[in-house]
């Protein structure tokens, strides 16, 4: 494995977290002005299974084991549906840095699940690292609802989505390694996609959009949604994977925040999203800490073990 090799994969896991971070600033501005949060997921699913199944097309699939179907439809409930829910509307609730926040806990749920699945006994740093995270994410979550532009509902809707898309990522492992990486994401996100036809608010909050009032500006985010951060991040985050371990993958995760904060101002400067530069509270910052301390402390005494 050449240097440049390992370069490349890590300046694709930095873009994907760049894309991450420019997403939180941009989908809060379609919505709720011109897209409710179930219509934007239902476009952003629907783009994202059109261009994954296009994918699919140029590879060979392997015949699904019935014993697995149960394994993709839990990942297309909680890898899509009600991770994709719980995002949008704790992400049109709250703020866009404790979106960025919050989902930094995702390290930490996914070591705590495999956990309680594998029952490894947990060490002192593991404990003390789960303990400081989990203080860190309930101030955020009480102290929002006195903070400006977030609200303690919208944390709460954004730390499920993390936990969901935690058991998402425990749940596709296996499938990961018996089938092609492309034929797990089609199927998952098209199992997702049907899930959220059948969510009776997605059909009438779809009647409701006025379309041709939406302006090329907001068109152009959703486009940046389904292309840039649904569909392009998967790709370069397998390409990243190929060459940087899982954990080195995970680690790019804890840029979220700060990513957060320079797009909000530089989106801000630049009048492509609305002013969120007030959000940017040390209370927030400090909390963030609290997080990123407590995921520290699990990755990297199970890194180092």
């Amino acid at each position: 494995m050449s240097g440049s090799q390992i370069l490349k994969a890590h300046l694709a896991l930095l873009l994907v977290n760049l894309l991450y971070g420019a997403n939180h600033v941009l989908a809060k501005g379609v919505m709720p002005q011109y897209l409710d949060p179930n219509t934007f997921i239902l476009l952003r699913v629907s783009g994202a299974v059109l261009l994954f199944w296009i994918l699919l097309f140029s590879q060979k699939r392997k015949p699904v084991d019935r014993a697995d179907y149960w394994r993709f439809g839990a990942a297309g409930l909680f890898g899509v549906a009600v991770n994709q829910l719980f995002f949008f509307h704790g992400l049109n609730l709250s703020s866009a840095l404790n979106a960025g926040i919050i989902m930094a806990l995702n390290p930490l749920m996914v070591f705590i699940l495999a956990a309680l699945i594998t029952k490894e006994k947990l060490s002192a740093h593991n404990y003390t690292g789960v303990f400081i995270g989990a203080v860190g994410a309930i101030l955020l979550t009480l102290s929002s609802g006195k903070l400006p532009g977030a609200s303690s509902l919208g944390d709460l809707f954004l730390l499920i989505n993390a936990l969901s898309y935690a058991f998402y990522l425990v749940l596709s492992k296996p499938l990961l390694l018996k089938y092609s990486p492309i034929q797990v994401i089609t199927y998952v996100f098209s199992i997702g996609l049907i899930l959220l036809l059948l969510f009776p608010p997605t059909w009438s909050h779809l009647s409701a959009v006025q379309f041709e009032q939406i302006p090329a500006s907001a068109w152009y985010k959703i486009t940046y949604v389904i292309v840039g951060v649904t569909f392009l991040t998967y790709l370069l985050t397998i390409f990243g994977l190929k060459y940087v371990s899982a954990t080195v993958s995970a680690a790019y995760i804890y840029t979220q925040p700060v990513m957060v904060m320079f797009f909000a101002v530089l989106f801000s400067a630049l009048g492509w999203a609305a002013d969120y530069t007030h959000t940017i509270t040390a209370e927030r910052i400090l909390y963030m800490l609290f997080i990123f301390t407590g995921v520290y402390l699990v990755s990297f005494h199970k890194a180092k073990r």
